[in-house]
């Protein structure tokens, strides 16, 4: 990899991990002193977006996180390997500020009964392609659940791969992943109530669409693209 693209991984990644410790901050001390109170419900229902995007997100994250550390044991490149621990980092800090919101709501951490998951979303989850999973009426797509989301048989590819197979796949994947966390981002910065979370919400769109730019990057050093 080219010494310009090393050192563009590096910003990237790392002002990813500083704009999500800035929006925890901020977003930690706005919700415990209910900042915009006046603009929508101090307590959001388990039906609302507000809710529905702070589960949804932190399964979403959480199959991130385990990727990344999958991809540091199939991998000696340090940029990748970088790469995934930032975004390991990143997103585990922000699922717990995710749970921790809905422990503060006193709401449950799954879906209310007959509400699958991105039911909060708008018809056609926000314009993002599904990949042929609209319509999944609760059924379970070999794991992927969300838009986005690897299913149990790509992760499984992901666990067997070493080297630049596994370098490849795991950036193709998270684009993936990516690209149906930033629609969903975006769902909760147009639907969501309490402003704290639409920040956090809008700074997930930003950090994230520099690392798919990151990612795109990476793979065309590799002779490959994101997925169709």
């Amino acid at each position: 990899m080219s010494a310009a693209l090393s050192r563009r991984t590096r910003w990237v990644a790392g002002s990813a991990v500083a704009l999500a410790l800035l929006f925890a901050g901020a977003a930690t001390v706005a919700s415990a002193r209910g900042d915009g109170a006046a603009a929508g419900p101090r307590t959001p229902s388990a039906d609302s977006a507000d809710a529905g995007f702070a589960r949804d997100m932190a399964v979403h994250h959480q199959q991130a996180v385990e990727m990344s550390f999958v991809v540091r044991d199939g991998t000696k490149d340090e940029d990748v390997r970088r790469l995934a621990y930032d975004i390991a980092n990143t997103q585990a800090n922000q699922r717990g500020m995710l749970l921790g919101w809905l422990d503060l709501w006193e709401l449950p951490k799954t879906a209310p009964d007959g509400q699958g998951p991105m039911a909060w979303m708008p018809a056609g989850h926000g314009g993002h392609d599904m990949h042929g999973m609209d319509g999944m009426d609760g059924m379970d797509h070999d794991g992927a659940l969300m838009s986005g989301m690897a299913t149990r048989t790509e992760l499984d590819r992901l666990r067997k791969a070493r080297g630049e197979e596994a370098e490849i796949l795991f950036l193709q994947l998270m684009t993936d992943h990516h690209e149906g966390g930033v629609a969903m981002a975006r769902g909760c910065a147009t639907r969501c109530t309490v402003p704290a979370e639409k920040r956090l919400a809008q700074g997930m769109v930003e950090a994230q669409q520099s690392e798919l730019d990151l990612m795109a990057d990476m793979l065309a050093a590799r002779g490959a693209a994101p997925r169709p």
